[in-house]
């Protein structure tokens, strides 16, 4: 495992290998698998869970009730949320959960509402506004995010 000396992480459970750069701030009570790359400035609240080999670019804030799969790719500055009515001060409503499943990837600067699945391999374009849960292997963007093509369900084969 490597943090960064001007990173700030509060939680025991960072896995091993997982690397955490300059200005991230990790809250003690989440959950980090092994092998991540946390880039500069991100800042991971408590309630939150990420998986194996997942990369969270830099500028990202994952927010309580944000659950982060396997093999997840989160682009620079892509914002989650997890209030659909947010006031200052009232912390009567109940936090709502936000998925990404196995393998997805989320788009530079794009935009999940609180409450939302986004689906395995879904690729969400930089700067969608995802409205709704993302179906897997489909490819979702604009504003709202409209699903726009389909992902194959194969493995990537290298061409000789």
């Amino acid at each position: 495992m490597y943090i960064h000396p001007s990173a700030i992480v509060e939680s025991d459970y960072i896995g091993s290998g997982t690397r955490v750069w300059a200005f991230a701030h990790i809250l003690s009570g989440a959950r980090i698998g092994a092998d991540c790359n946390i880039c500069d400035g991100v800042f991971i609240e408590n309630d939150v869970i990420v998986g194996d080999r997942v990369t969270v670019k830099c500028g990202v804030q994952l927010w309580d009730g944000v659950r982060i799969e396997d093999d997840v790719f989160i682009g620079p500055n892509a914002t989650f949320t997890n209030d659909l009515y947010p006031r200052s001060r009232d912390h009567s409503k109940p936090i709502l959960e936000s998925r990404v499943c196995t393998g997805a990837s989320i788009g530079a600067n794009s935009t999940i509402l609180p409450g939302l699945t986004i689906g395995r391999k879904a690729m969400v374009g930089a700067g969608a506004v995802v409205t709704k849960s993302v179906p897997p292997f489909v490819v979702v963007m604009g504003n709202p995010g409209r699903i726009v093509g389909y992902v194959e369900n194969t493995a990537r084969v290298a061409k000789s």
